[in-house]
């Protein structure tokens, strides 16, 4: 197993795709002879040719051909640079790539996926920094995923190549150079969706997803420390949502619920976690939603970081909600 961190996961992951499916093609602004803008994609112009290349700055024209090319038999990996950037050509997957199988009976179909990367990082600004998960998932068509370790980044991607509809690949580029782990790169491609049960404990159940990941788990590692053991449900795969194991972990924590996300509170993911669960009558008490402000975030870091959810805010929310 070859040891990575995030961004070489997800270098691997392309490279092993574009070998094993000619279908593939990657592409979009800078992702060839640059390597990306974050170095993701370095190398793989010079080893796959003409299959990455790097296109002009027009979101509408990498995901309207990528869209194209999909329905015409190849499966394009095409990077939208920020996340942000996406809403410029939001028709292309929301009116067409996430209708392609349904108006068409099920005779055409975009197997396509779209990689981008969003979240805060320092003097992002307000325009560079949204975290737009919950845009997505509100499309049906779409499937969604954000990974936080190296090894999901690589089983994401590979999983996103071999299915048949459009993903969306959301990666925080504040993991993109962390630390390494042991990924392995060899296993055959997983069935989209899934979760991870990252800590155990009868507490509460704690749902997050993404960079946000990290903070959750050091906050209940600190609290198990202090007598609190949380379960920490992960789930890289927003849609498909894995309901059943959010079912079984809160009949095992008694029905007390927690969600923690960097998006913006109102109208987050978090709230369709949280509907899901007292729909399906699990809840035992009021749930618990942690989440950025309901702000744009601001270039001073200082500023950015009393609003997004850090260590001591996300503690001591947890601590108290398990108190009560």
């Amino acid at each position: 197993m070859p040891e990575l961190n995030y961004s070489g996961a997800v270098n691997a992951a392309l490279r092993r795709c574009l070998e094993q499916v000619p279908e593939t093609l990657l592409y979009g602004e800078d992702v060839a002879k640059p390597g990306g803008v974050h170095g993701v994609t370095r190398r793989l112009w010079k080893d796959f040719g003409d299959r990455v290349f790097d296109t002009p700055i027009s979101e509408s024209a990498i995901l309207g051909s990528a869209v194209g090319a999909a329905m015409m038999g190849r499966r394009p990996i095409v990077e939208i640079m920020w996340a942000d950037f996406f809403l410029v050509a939001l028709d292309q997957m929301v009116n067409q790539a996430a209708n392609i199988r349904y108006v068409s009976e099920g005779r055409l179909k975009a197997p396509l996926v779209v990689r981008t990367q969003q979240g805060n990082s320092p003097a992002a600004c307000a325009q560079h920094s949204q975290n737009l998960e919950a845009l997505f998932t509100h499309t049906p068509g779409l499937r969604v995923a954000i990974p936080s370790t190296p090894q999901d980044a690589f089983d994401v991607m590979v999983s996103a190549v071999y299915n048949d509809d459009p993903v969306v690949v959301i990666d925080n580029r504040t993991l993109y150079f962390g630390a390494k782990e042991n990924v392995v790169t060899d296993a055959a491609p997983k069935p989209i969706g899934g979760s991870h049960v990252r800590r155990t404990g009868p507490a509460a159940t704690v749902v997050t997803w993404g960079a946000i990941t990290h903070q959750v788990l050091a906050t209940a590692d600190r609290l198990a420390e202090e007598g609190v053991r949380l379960t920490v449900l992960e789930t890289p795969w927003l849609n498909p949502f894995d309901h059943d194991a959010l079912h079984r972990s809160l009949v095992d924590t008694g029905g007390r619920l927690a969600v923690v996300h960097e998006a913006n509170t109102t109208g987050g993911f978090g709230g369709e976690v949280i509907v899901r669960a007292l729909e399906a009558g699990v809840l035992s008490g009021r749930p618990l939603r942690i989440g950025t402000d309901d702000s744009r975030i601001p270039a001073t870091p200082e500023l950015a970081a009393a609003l997004i959810p850090g260590a001591d805010r996300i503690h001591a929310g947890l601590k108290q909600f398990a108190a009560g």
